[in-house]
């Protein structure tokens, strides 16, 4: 199943997709900028793209995404002020 969901943060629309996979769903939040991602997907390959993306481990919701520290960082989203450690809906507030 995939569940596609509008989001808002701070006054800011993003869009949700989930993908329910097995063992764990893949879960992304969407900015105008770029994303929020589980940590199923790779920061690696973020960078060799050039893409705008911030990794955070274990989740399985939207919620979790948005309350979960951000583990891991791409230069595109550093360079945006996004940090290791910080909260997915703060690192939101930049994209």
């Amino acid at each position: 199943m995939i569940e596609i969901d509008n989001i808002e943060v701070a006054g800011k629309k993003f869009t949700g997709i989930k993908v329910d996979t097995q063992p764990a769903p893949i879960v992304i939040i969407k900015g105008e900028r770029g994303f929020i991602m589980c940590g199923a997907l790779s920061i690696e390959a973020a960078n060799k793209t050039g893409m705008t993306a911030a990794s955070v481990s274990g989740v399985k919701t939207f919620d979790d995404l948005l309350n979960k520290e951000i583990g891991n960082v791409s230069a595109k989203a550093r360079e945006l002020g996004i940090k290791e450690g910080m909260l997915g809906r703060d690192a939101l507030k930049l994209l």
